[in-house]
């Protein structure tokens, strides 16, 4: 497993305590310092979550550069460039399980249920 994710993030943060309690101590890969690539985003977002769900849209780049008014008219390609260019527009944290599912973003119970 791989946990991705913004140290000073209180639900990155939040989800690394949680996973450590459950007996997965992992360290995090820092977003910002080292964003997901192109080709990591283009498998990542095969495992069936929209593209969309991967964008931080509480995110101060997300807002400053207007996407949720350009998203839905632009193409995935360049939706997926944003994405690898730029750590802090993507949704965080993220879970890469050992059999190739991705979870988006920290939600206790579906954490959970990956896990069991």
């Amino acid at each position: 497993m791989q946990l991705i994710g913004y140290p000073p993030c209180s639900t990155c943060k939040k989800a690394a305590k949680w996973l450590s309690e459950h007996g997965h101590d992992l360290p995090m890969r820092d977003i910002k310092a080292q964003p997901p690539t192109l080709e990591e985003l283009t498998e990542w977002t095969a495992a069936g979550l929209e593209l969309k769900r991967w964008f931080n849209t509480s995110g101060q780049v997300y807002r400053a550069l207007g996407l949720k008014d350009k998203l839905p008219a632009m193409p995935r390609g360049e939706q997926l460039a944003l994405l690898a260019g730029d750590g802090m527009l993507v949704k965080r944290p993220i879970l890469l399980l050992d059999d190739g599912r991705v979870l988006v973003g920290f939600k206790e119970r579906e954490w959970q249920a990956a896990l069991e």
